[in-house]
């Protein structure tokens, strides 16, 4: 089955994306920042796909992205930022750091589905 790893510093997003995922039939794991997103790879998280924002505390969605990219579990993995922010920079900058995609905050539960399932790898 596949996990999905959601970053983001609001408890409703990752209430709401949870569900939306868990009622597909995803296994969902959370943070609420980079940081702990980092560390739950290094603890042995081997997510199938990467949800994170970009502006949390401690360490945002580009650092974590950055970092994530090192760490061989999720080197390939596909990163899909969420974020309200429509800038454009900001876009490039993660795509720069290794994200795979780019959803607008808070997404549409089919469209968050959609994405998910064309960037899972096919078993």
């Amino acid at each position: 089955m596949a996990t999905i790893l959601i970053l983001d510093d609001s408890p409703t997003i990752i209430m709401s994306l949870s569900q939306i995922l868990t009622k597909a039939g995803y296994e969902v794991a959370t943070a609420t920042n980079g940081k702990e997103g980092v560390q739950q790879i290094n603890d042995g998280l081997k997510p199938t796909v990467i949800l994170t924002d970009l502006n949390m505390p401690e360490m945002d969605g580009i650092a974590f992205i950055k970092e994530a990219r090192k760490a061989s579990a999720t080197k390939f993995t596909p990163i899909i930022v969420l974020s309200g922010d429509s800038d454009g920079r900001k876009r490039d900058d993660a795509r720069t750091a290794g994200a795979s995609g780019w959803l607008t905050k808070p997404p549409q539960a089919n469209q968050l589905l959609y994405v998910v399932k064309q960037l899972l790898p096919v078993a």
